[in-house]
This record gives structure tokens, C-alpha cells and sequence, in this order.
């Protein structure tokens, strides 16, 4: 199952929901969760903060659904 679509069914919401919510339209929204085109970073980074993980979790490079901890730039 694509991840996306798991996380949004962990929450009970609709593509439209998720669609609102990144100011897109729903059929937009549903060719990210059908990887019919990739999704542009700027959503991604939305989406990993709204489902609390990570950019890696939605995109496969872990199975570890616990976001990474934020860390402090110095400067």
C-alpha cells in the first residue's frame, strides 16, 4: 500500500481533506498517492509534519515511522 494513502487512512480523511490542506486540487493530490508523479519537496515537507514523520518514512528510505528528532542549527 502506498504510504500516503496509509497515513491518510490512519486518520480517517479523504484525498480532498489532504488536498485542501495543501491548497491542491484533489485529482492533483490523487496522483501523488497513485506515484503516477512525484511529489514537489515543498508538499512533502507539509505532509511529513502534518502525519508527524518523516520526508524518508513517505518516500520508502526507512521503515521507521517516528520522525527524527529537530536539531538546533548553530550559526
Amino acid at each position: 500500500m502506498n504510504r500516503l494513502k496509509e497515513l491518510r487512512e490512519d486518520k480517517d480523511l479523504y484525498q480532498k481533506d489532504i488536498a485542501d490542506y495543501l491548497k491542491i486540487d484533489q485529482s492533483n493530490y490523487s496522483k501523488y498517492e497513485l506515484e503516477k508523479v512525484n511529489i514537489p519537496l515543498e508538499y512533502l515537507k507539509k505532509l511529513a509534519e502534518f502525519y508527524n514523520t518523516s520526508i524518508d518514512y513517505i518516500l520508502y528510505l526507512t521503515d521507521e515511522r517516528k520522525p527524527y528528532p529537530k536539531s538546533i542549527m548553530k550559526r
